[in-house]
């Protein structure tokens, strides 16, 4: 059971580390993930109203066609041949979800990466998974990844990578533990106490996920583990949603996908329509000097118009 609580502090692979450089190369390679990725799925003929159920379908899809795609950039990160044994495998069940491994020696690991798919414009305009597994269960170098995907006609199209947020996996679990005990330090309403799993269940690359996970032992919300909530993804989250896309800013079209998702009166939704189109054109006016934007934005106010409309009718 942890109930101390010391701000954790990131703490690298060293230098000396003898796969230090293909760890840094890999990382690399998953920042610019979304200049290489490119998927063959297509969507169509989705409503607005059922493209989150969609969205969970995708991200799975997605995970799955990282690995892949990670393997097919040996050329990148394994220039001189060294790691030829080596390949990405994906795992389920288990943490983390991925592994770079020796495909002729199982238990010869290099690092892992927890990998979470995330629909950009899901409801809660953030990440909602749970990361769960016991610090000790993450190797040093093992990364969290979080990848925001968005379809490249809004609720039709290919799926288009954002620029993901990467983070050392038992950084990430330290800073968790961190952030639910001091929460509850400050209420002073709440057990604060943390069961761990036992102690042979708390080494990297653990056979089950279960198994060396934490669990608080006050979590009646189910709110243990979310990582977007602990406040680590608060500044990347802020970037995020002042990317254009489109020629409207992420920010807008989450409250729009927010806004047709819940259940209000026509009345209700008419008023937030406006309110974000009011908002749009305010920018549109004010501080957006990219006149190649100006049409395509102008086409998607006009549509969300006529949506509106079409909502009164």
């Amino acid at each position: 059971m942890q109930t101390n609580n010391i701000e954790p502090t990131r703490q690298p692979p060293e230098v000396t580390w003898e796969h230090i450089l293909v760890w840094q190369k890999v990382y690399d390679l998953i920042e610019s993930l979304p200049n290489y990725f490119k998927s063959e799925v297509l969507i169509k003929g989705v409503n607005v109203t059922d493209i989150y159920s969609v969205g969970s379908l995708l991200s799975a899809i997605i995970e799955t066609q990282i690995v892949d795609m990670l393997n097919k950039l040996r050329n990148i990160w394994d220039t001189d041949n060294k790691y030829s044994n080596y390949s990405f495998i994906r795992q389920s069940q288990t943490f983390p979800d991925i592994l770079l491994i020796n495909t002729q020696k199982q238990n010869d690991i290099i690092f892992g990466i927890e990998l979470k798919a995330w629909y950009v414009f899901s409801k809660e305009s953030e990440p909602s998974f749970r990361f769960t597994v016991d610090p000790d269960a993450c190797g040093k170098p093992d990364l969290l990844v979080v990848i925001p995907w968005f379809l490249s006609e809004v609720i039709s199209g290919t799926p288009n990578l954002m620029i993901p947020y990467i983070e050392l996996g038992k950084y990430a679990a330290e800073y968790r533990n961190y952030y639910w005990i001091r929460s509850r330090e400050i209420s002073n309403t709440r057990s604060m106490d943390i069961i761990r799993p036992p102690q042979e269940c708390r080494h990297p690359y653990p056979q089950s996920k279960l198994e060396s996970s934490d669990k608080a032992e006050n979590d009646k919300g189910n709110n243990f583990g979310r990582i977007a909530r602990a406040g680590l993804l608060d500044e990347y989250l802020s970037k995020i949603k002042q990317v254009d896309y489109l020629g409207i800013r992420v920010l807008h079209w989450m409250k729009f996908f927010k806004t047709m998702s819940e259940n209000k009166t026509s009345v209700e939704i008419d008023k937030q329509l406006d309110a974000m189109l009011a908002n749009i054109m305010i920018e549109s006016k004010h501080g957006r000097e990219i006149p190649e934007y100006q049409k395509i934005m102008q086409e998607l106010i006009e549509n969300l118009q006529r949506l509106k409309k079409s909502l009164e009718t």
